[in-house]
């Protein structure tokens, strides 16, 4: 069924609509996988095409998030026209076929190539995957919906984890590359045969074809709305951290504990997917069951689940042996991303509906370029200075310092506590709405 044959006034079942939450939490498990699986062969790669580690961080961070935010956009414009449906299946399709070509790649340029090609597939992912949710789940409810949709996150991370790790110990890393890269291209054929495109507005009541919004006119909107400023902000900061610990982790693990690939990948897979996908399910719910009084606690709890990290994740890195480095893990990796369903919740209750998409490219813009563009990059650049000191440890310290901006994400989020309330209630579609109600 294509966008100009849903009718307006169809009604979707509870249970499809856990379907369509169900896909599309598979097609970001996907994602995550293909973004991911570079972390777990950074080694091997590193010692095969003989890169340093400005070089990795290079790969799994700005020349990946560059193509992935910018090429978002005009994606997110053209699904707030056309079918999200199409648009979603199409990309997951394009990024999986140039993941497994990644595996083919001898040289840095070759491999980068590769990546870029991701980057410009997965652009297509989640702006209008956000877009759909917000049409197929009330506002009220909402951000339990997007927890759920990014528990793609750690379950990918944690496929990404045991498929490369484990691959790359029994065969090599171009082999992962493959392996999990083809699965995705059956994938994409169940997203375009089986998810139905809804009418947009369809969850908050809403009727009728809006004008399609500009890209300025959405960031002018946004722009002019503080909590967004801070929301967006806190987050991109946050992932900074993030990225930046998060994709050097098992680098890490290999040069100061000298633990191999397969034990890698087994321990992070369960700690990133296990606890990892807690703290994600977590941070939503808790705040659509608790937030519809007071809107602030949907910013409130991202802050000082950020402040708890900081200590924690320095413990971490200082431990003497591996297992005390795993343990002391395993409580940030349940608090990070208990910002994420909150913070997607937030930027969508404020936009109209006519803006969704593009308005989830547009924090997806700020929070990839700054967390994942330069938290990997600048950490490799700060291990590559810090070497001469401190050898093989240079990354340890690195990745510390990364985890101190944490704090300073947390401030954002508690500005943006002082307007969220105010510029979500000043939605134009939930007014019209509030007034329909009071003259039915």
């Amino acid at each position: 069924m294509t966008i100009a044959e849903t009718p307006q006034n169809v009604k979707f079942t509870q249970g499809y609509r856990k379907y369509v939450l169900g896909i599309l939490v598979m097609v970001y498990v996907f994602n995550f996988i293909d973004r991911q699986i570079l972390t777990i062969l950074m080694e091997p790669i590193r010692l095969d095409l003989k890169l340093t580690d400005s070089q990795l961080g290079l790969l799994s961070g700005i020349a990946f998030a560059v193509f992935y935010t910018t090429f978002g956009i005009p994606i997110a414009r053209h699904a707030d026209k056309n079918s999200r449906v199409n648009v979603i299946s199409f990309s997951l399709l394009s990024w999986s076929v140039m993941t497994a070509l990644c595996g083919l790649a001898m040289n840095f340029w070759q491999l980068m190539l590769g990546r870029i090609g991701v980057a410009v597939g997965e652009a297509g992912a989640s702006p209008p995957s956000h877009s759909l949710i917000s049409d197929y789940f009330a506002p009220e409810h909402r951000a339990t919906a997007f927890s759920i949709y990014s528990l793609g996150i750690p379950i990918g991370v944690m496929i990404g984890y045991l498929a490369g790790g484990w691959l790359v110990h029994f065969f090599d890393w171009r082999t992962a590359f493959v392996v999990v890269g083809l699965p995705g291209i059956v994938m994409a054929f169940i997203v375009r045969k089986t998810v139905i495109e809804p009418p947009r507005g369809l969850s908050e009541g809403v009727r009728g074809k809006q004008q399609l919004a500009s890209f300025r006119e959405v960031a002018s909107f946004l722009w002019s709305r503080r909590s967004f400023r801070h929301v967006s902000l806190a987050g991109g900061l946050h992932a900074f951290v993030s990225y930046g610990i998060g994709n050097w982790i098992p680098s890490f693990l290999v040069r100061s504990y000298h633990m191999g690939s397969a034990e890698i990948g087994t321990y992070l897979a369960l700690i990133a997917g296990i606890v990892g996908g807690l703290g994600t399910f977590a941070g939503g719910y808790i705040c659509d069951r608790f937030g519809q009084k007071d809107r602030r606690l949907y910013v409130w709890i991202p802050g000082v689940s950020l402040i708890i990290m900081v200590p924690l994740i320095v413990f971490s890195l200082l431990a003497q042996t591996k297992e005390a480095a795993m343990l002391l893990y395993i409580v940030p990796v349940f608090l990070s991303p208990i910002y994420l369903g909150p913070t997607f919740a937030v930027v969508q209750g404020m936009v109209q509906m006519r803006m969704r998409a593009i308005a989830a490219a547009v924090l997806l813009f700020i929070l990839n370029l700054i967390g994942m563009g330069f938290g990997p990059l600048l950490v490799g650049m700060l291990s590559d200075y810090l070497k001469p000191e401190f050898g093989a440890e240079s990354l340890r310290y690195a990745m510390i310092v990364a985890a101190i901006i944490n704090m300073w994400a947390a401030v954002h989020y508690f500005i943006a506590a002082r307007t969220v309330r105010e510029d979500h209630n000043s939605n134009p579609d939930l007014q019209s709405v509030r007034t329909a109600d009071s003259a039915a």
